[in-house]
């Protein structure tokens, strides 16, 4: 999910008043990915990629900067205006739990691009760098 959808502030305004997480957890967006973007260690290497597809759907690309390894973080993220990520599916992760310093997570992330559907396959990677998970690099399939 390198090259994908800018979102203005107001949409992601509207998403912490309560509405579900992007992410498809299911909770509200405030009890979910909004503390990771606000400054927060997400636990797990899949709970920061779920903050990751929230920021690409609320165009929080300093979030995304941030989240990303100090050798594979692109300077900077210009996101696209209109590309709107709608859903994530998390089909796999291997490790990335507590302990872990390494772990995986497979995912399609549906999206629309000038109004036609859309899916990203990923097979992300993830590492530990300062104590933190953050996102190394992916395999699009």
């Amino acid at each position: 999910m390198n090259d994908v959808g800018k979102g203005a502030g107001r949409r992601r305004a509207n998403a912490t008043t309560g509405r579900v997480c992007p992410c498809g957890s299911g909770r509200a967006y405030a009890d979910c990915c909004a503390p990771a973007h606000g400054g927060d260690a997400p636990a797990t290497a899949e709970a920061l990629m779920r903050s990751r597809f929230s920021a690409f759907a609320l165009g929080d690309s300093g979030y995304l900067l941030r989240s990303w390894h100090s050798s594979t973080r692109p300077a900077s993220l210009e996101l696209d205006p209109g590309q709107r990520w709608t859903r994530l599916e998390v089909v796999e992760t291997e490790r990335g739990g507590l302990l872990d310093t390494a772990g995986t997570v497979t995912f399609h992330a549906h999206y629309r691009d000038a109004g036609q559907p859309g899916t990203l396959t990923e097979h992300s990677r993830f590492v530990r760098e300062d104590g933190r998970w953050v996102y190394l690099d992916g395999d699009q399939p």
